[in-house]
């Protein structure tokens, strides 16, 4: 009989390895399962295979956004476009993450737990935590995908149905505060995407009434080869890869490093309370109650307030020198678009002086904003705007602006599931082509830069779009 060797995929999720470690092909399943701890090191395993899945996620969705575009660097060429093809390696690399962390997981859950007779309630707990994040990736990011190996493609609808069972599950064995929290609102974002107002309202609320400042992030370790890569793309390279919008310019960089940049890997945040105020808002402005919707979204605002900002020396970014020369480097005035009126400290001036730095959440929108918005379409623009700042760098602008990937060539050529609507991209009409979103004019002469686009009131114009906009018909 052959033994059975735990596949490579798996094993090195398993070991946070460095470059010099050996795969002992000595280590059979039942070897493995029958090491004391398994399930603890498993779990340590699944941590290391989020970060992964997260880098994969943040770089190649907020491309793909109007957040950043590839001012140098060899990620995605076309993304900015956007083009999303199926048979893209990128496309690929993303799904490969997202199944990993989702067989990674369901391995956990099937046999490791099992067979472990030490495994913590909490390590089961993370173990369906992790299978949950799956799947609730799954739902958010691709038209379709399978929900088991070589299995039956699974809807959005059901990749995040799925996702809440298992957080249940999660919730039931979890005996942190903390980590309950966190499961309640990603139940909440759940039935957001699901668009079932009542349901992301009533965990969003219930989660903020157990920690009003939750707060949970995926781990790096630059010296275990586990480095942050949007970090690198934003701040730790000796290149200007990645530019942001310049309206954003002032949220960059999210990550940094001071001293040698392998030892201070900056977390990415994957739960924070300020979704629970976000869910609130969108569900009280789009049932029509304006008044409560404000108030969560002020409710909100004192929230990011509270939030942390460090001092940061980055003069050495230039934003210039790649695929854009004309990146705006002085502390000029923008227009949102052609029609807006300009607007200051939206581009910093880094040679000045050290910037402030928002390492959880940021915003420029203000109270007096809120006041002055008395529409659902007034107060919609403001809720996309805080989604879009609060959220920037953390891979869930895209998601927002109702942009899908499709199932990648490799999965397509290996399973006979897939059909060929699968290997269709989901890009909204209402999407600007031919790298619109991330397009601006600097004029010089009079120190203002032009957004070609503001993709927030571009989301408020097609509101009733399908694609978006999850609790307004």
């Amino acid at each position: 009989m052959k033994k059975r060797y735990i596949t490579a995929v798996l094993f090195a999720g398993m070991l946070a390895m460095d470059s010099c470690s050996v795969l002992n092909p000595n280590v059979t399943e039942p070897v493995f399962l029958e090491n004391p701890n398994a399930a603890a090191s498993w779990v340590t395993g699944l941590r290391r295979q989020l970060a992964l899945t997260m880098n994969q996620v943040v770089v190649s969705t907020e491309l793909v956004s109007d957040n950043y575009y590839n001012n140098r660097t060899l990620s995605s060429k076309v993304f900015d476009i956007p083009q999303i093809d199926y048979f893209d390696l990128d496309v690929n690399n993303l799904q490969i993450q997202v199944q990993r962390l989702r067989e990674m997981s369901e391995y956990g859950l099937n046999k490791v737990l099992p067979a472990d007779p030490a495994a913590t309630a909490a390590d089961s707990a993370e173990v369906y935590f992790s299978s949950a994040f799956a799947h609730m990736l799954s739902g958010e990011l691709f038209v379709a995908l399978p929900g088991s190996a070589g299995g039956p493609v699974l809807t959005p609808v059901e990749h995040l149905q799925k996702a809440v069972r298992q957080l249940d599950q999660a919730i039931a064995l979890s005996k942190n505060a903390a980590e309950t929290a966190a499961y309640t609102l990603l139940k909440a974002r759940a039935h957001y995407a699901l668009g079932d107002a009542a349901n992301a309202a009533k965990f969003a609320a219930a989660a903020i009434s157990n920690n009003g400042t939750l707060l949970r992030q995926v781990k790096y370790d630059g010296v275990n080869n586990v480095p942050n890569d949007m970090q690198t793309y934003l701040f730790s390279s000796t290149n200007n890869e990645f530019a942001p919008l310049p309206r954003l310019d002032f949220l960059d960089p999210k990550y940094f490093h001071t001293g040698l940049a392998a030892n201070d890997q900056k977390p990415v945040t994957i739960v924070k309370a300020e979704e629970s105020w976000l869910i609130l808002a969108e569900t009280q402005i789009a049932a029509g109650n304006l008044t409560e919707g404000r108030h969560s979204l002020q409710q909100l605002l004192q929230l990011v307030a509270n939030r942390p900002a460090v001092m940061v020396d980055d003069k050495k970014e230039t934003r210039n020198g790649g695929n854009r020369t004309d990146y705006p480097l002085k502390a000029v005035q923008v227009k949102f678009d052609a029609n807006d009126a300009p607007r200051s400290n939206y581009v910093l001036d880094r040679q000045a002086g050290n910037i402030k730095v928002y390492t959880v959440s940021g915003t420029m929108v203000t109270g007096a904003d809120l006041d002055a918005a008395i529409t659902e379409d007034q107060l919609l623009y403001m809720l996309y705007r805080l989604r879009q700042e609060i959220f920037i760098a953390e891979g869930r602008r895209m998601t927002d602006l109702g942009i899908k990937f499709p199932v990648s060539q490799t999965e397509q050529l290996n399973n006979p599931n897939v059909k060929p609507e699968h290997l269709k991209a989901q890009i909204p009409s209402f999407i600007p082509l031919g790298r619109g979103m991330d397009d601006f004019t600097y004029d010089k002469t009079n120190g203002v830069v032009t957004m070609k686009f503001d993709m927030n009131a571009v989301l408020v114009k097609n509101k009733h779009a399908k694609e978006i906009s999850p609790f307004i018909p």
